[in-house]
């Protein structure tokens, strides 16, 4: 810190003595040095604005030396200025008192020219080392936000607090997770006819309101891969309906992404049931679904319509009085056999479909 920029407040009752200091301070460079006749003004003027290093004599009227420390140590906004007492001969005590209580060093009467000088500079090079320290930590702080919010961005939040916590997410089965895939109708064949960063741009846009079409109905985003999206309903966040959420967060994300990019559709696939889920890889985590529930749910939504949600017969049943839905029929779904198909659609979809 240059001397120009240091701002010094000298605390005296006595004329002599604090004019001596101050003629000192402005010969040796300082330029902005203040003074107070006694305790109650330094603090006053201090309430204003605090200032790099105070030289406070011990002894005075209204308010002593160490009844302004202590005033100024409790108070944060002015805790990290630099304080050195002045004391006379016969105030060792009081000096002590003062060091204890957060004084940086003391300067005794009459003071000495180069002694003085030793004394700033030390309590200049303390301060350069504690501003130091607190950039460090600043930065130490602003590092962990951004590692914290790229886990966050990776993992779910329950997830990416428990590794936080602990180190590590422990795998777990549970029993009962709506799990949805959903992926864009002719994406490749769109990627050939368009500008990569146009397209990269409308992707984006996608995701964005899909992540916040997630959260709005209790659900979270699992992962992205190329065009294709999945997010679940009752897995670390609790959902007391996870298969009318992810239903009905399908049939949204579908009318969305026509108000986005008109030419785009997209085809969903929902199922529920158990899964086990956990982190894999370790340089970098991957937070992952497994189980016959995840297959199912990617097969459905290879077999739904554009704009429609699929699911099996058995799953719409158990939400059909909030759901409107047509047979697509018995399908050969690889991995597990031939089922039946229902496929939900909003009201306006539905007639449109048997219109058709």
């Amino acid at each position: 810190m240059m001397k120009e920029a240091l701002s010094i407040l000298v605390v005296d009752d006595e004329p002599f003595g604090r004019n001596l200091l101050v003629r000192h301070l402005v010969n040796e460079g300082f330029t902005k040095v203040e003074t107070a006749d006694n305790g109650r003004q330094a603090l006053d003027i201090l309430a204003k604005e605090p200032y790099d290093l105070v030289l406070l004599d011990v002894e005075m009227p209204e308010l002593d030396g160490i009844s302004v420390l202590s005033e100024m140590k409790s108070d944060m906004r002015l805790r990290d200025s630099s304080v050195i007492m002045i004391s006379g001969v016969d105030e060792t005590d009081r000096v002590a008192e003062c060091i204890q209580l957060g004084a940086e060093d003391y300067l005794s009467k009459p003071f000495n020219a180069v002694l003085l000088e030793a004394r700033i500079g030390a309590c200049l090079d303390r301060r350069r080392h504690r501003e130091r320290e607190k950039s460090q930590m600043e930065q130490l702080r602003m590092q962990k936000r951004r590692a914290d919010q790229l886990l966050n961005v990776i993992l779910p939040t329950a997830a990416a607090s428990e590794l936080k916590a602990s180190g590590r997410v422990i795998p777990r089965r549970y029993d009962e997770v709506a799990v949805l895939f959903c992926d864009i109708v002719g994406f490749t064949a769109f990627c050939e006819r368009h500008d990569a960063a146009d397209v990269v741009a409308d992707l984006q846009a996608v995701v964005k309101r899909f992540e916040d079409i997630t959260d709005k109905h209790g659900m979270e985003k699992i992962k992205t891969i190329g065009d294709a999206f999945m997010a679940t309903a009752g897995l670390m966040r609790p959902n007391d309906t996870p298969l009318m959420s992810a239903t009905r967060c399908g049939l949204e994300m579908a009318q969305a992404i026509r108000e986005l990019v008109p030419e785009w559709e997209l085809r969903v696939g929902v199922h529920v049931g158990p899964v086990v889920a956990g982190i894999v890889g370790d340089d970098r985590y991957q937070f992952d679904l497994w189980g016959a529930t995840v297959n199912t749910a990617s097969r459905m939504s290879d077999l739904a319509s554009p704009g429609g949600v699929a699911m099996t017969y058995d799953s719409w049943m158990s939400i059909e009085d909030g759901c409107k839905g047509r047979m697509l029929g018995a399908k050969d779904v690889k991995g597990i056999g031939r089922v039946d198909v229902i496929e939900c659609f909003d009201a306006g979809d539905l007639e449109n479909a048997n219109a058709a």
